[in-house]
């Protein structure tokens, strides 16, 4: 079935109504797509805890009762932001059920619908601190397990028109990363400074990376992690 002859436009997006998610949203619709949110607010919102796998389960249920959606963005995630010593149970767990899980059990959702249109679009929003950073204990070990599970889904996937992709989102001016880096934190103005691009990323920055790797022709393009991160990734800009 050729995707580009279907009336299904849907993409799900979890963690849409605000931040990074509100940006890709917005930007779906630009792109001519029907966006489906699950969050645990907004107008527009089908209504769920991400962290809950019964809400999840039900939410997700509801959303494909119109029919399969090809297209996945699993973006929701927080923080927890913590030093390995004071990092707790608590917030591990938090972290693994939020980031982590509620992106496999909506893959696994969409999955059968997107091999019977032998068609699929799976973006997860990963971070640069996969690649490690301090005081992110649990943050980085999920966002790294998001990258492992991508390859995985590319690995089994990719014979059915499936593609699945990571963003690696860098620092982006958001409520999230305000709340994790202080601005008047000395740490804050240090990763500020060493941005290759000497400025802020924004959701517009991200929701572009995540519109292109949606896109029926990026179909030679998974298991892939694309960072953007102003070139924060590449290397410090002074010894």
């Amino acid at each position: 079935m050729n995707p580009k002859n279907t009336l299904n436009k849907r993409v799900l997006v979890t963690g849409g109504a605000s931040g990074i998610g509100a940006a890709i949203v917005q930007r779906c619709r630009r792109d001519g797509y029907t966006p489906v949110v699950l969050d645990q607010y907004g107008e527009d919102s089908i209504i769920c805890d991400l962290t809950d796998p019964e809400s999840t389960v039900s939410a997700l249920k509801l959303a494909l009762q119109e029919g399969p959606i090809t297209r996945l963005v699993n973006n929701v995630g927080a923080v927890f932001p913590n030093t390995l010593t004071e990092q707790t149970l608590d917030e591990f767990n938090a972290a693994i059920a939020l980031n982590l899980r509620s992106a496999f059990l909506c893959t696994q959702a969409l999955i059968p619908g997107m091999r019977q249109s032998n068609f699929g679009r799976i973006v997860s929003i990963s971070s640069r601190a996969a690649l490690g950073k301090e005081s992110r204990t649990a943050y980085s070990a999920t966002k790294a397990g998001l990258q492992g599970m991508t390859r995985t889904w590319a690995l089994e996937e990719g014979r059915h028109g499936i593609t699945t992709n990571t963003v690696c989102p860098g620092p982006i001016q958001t409520e999230l990363f305000d709340f994790a880096n202080p601005s008047e934190s000395p740490s804050t103005k240090a990763i500020i400074s060493s941005i290759p691009v000497q400025r802020m990323g924004t959701p517009s920055d991200v929701a572009h990376a995540v519109s292109f790797l949606l896109d029926n022709n990026s179909s030679f393009i998974t298991g892939q992690s694309i960072y953007v991160c102003g070139g924060k990734t590449v290397g410090a800009i002074h010894d």
